[in-house]
């Protein structure tokens, strides 16, 4: 965690790190890092992660009754400056791309998926296991795919 940064995880949550503790296998401990000071990683009640990376440089917000499958990433940066020039050895945070993620409460990420910068999913939403999430997910649906794209609809009743 840097300084001036901020980790909340709800209560019941269940953070899986042991390469047994899911049938897939895992291929690293579970890791939630704050990147800069000022971000915020909050993390709601009853969620369940496995073996996930959840990266904040400014902000990430995982919702009630989320399901994290095995291996997903989640960060709300780039890491890296979009421009060539000094990539690698550049830090500066006002050269790297940041955005606020969110996942909405009750969602399902399958194993393998990448939830990119900036993106929403909205809740009782699933993401199909290995999906690289790059823009907005809308709730009650089934989104999948390299982009993901919504391909079913879900009749949810609230």
């Amino acid at each position: 965690k840097e300084p001036g940064s901020s980790i909340a995880i709800g209560r019941n949550c269940i953070l899986c790190s042991a390469d047994y503790s899911n049938p897939i296998g895992l291929n690293h401990r579970t890791v939630i890092r704050t990147l800069a000071g000022g971000a915020n990683i909050t993390i709601g009640d009853d969620v369940g992660i496995s073996g996930a990376s959840i990266c904040a440089m400014s902000s990430v917000t995982i919702g009630n009754e989320v399901m994290l499958g095995v291996n997903v990433q989640i960060s709300d940066t780039d890491f890296h400056p979009i421009k060539p020039e000094g990539r690698r050895f550049n830090k500066n945070s006002a050269d790297i791309g940041t955005a606020p993620t969110v996942i909405e409460d009750n969602v399902w990420v399958g194993a393998n998926s990448i939830i990119l910068k900036g993106v929403t999913i909205g809740k009782n939403s699933i993401i199909g296991a290995g999906s690289i999430v790059s823009g907005p997910i809308p709730a009650n649906c089934i989104a999948a795919g390299v982009p993901a794209r919504v391909i079913k609809h879900l009749d949810v009743i609230e």
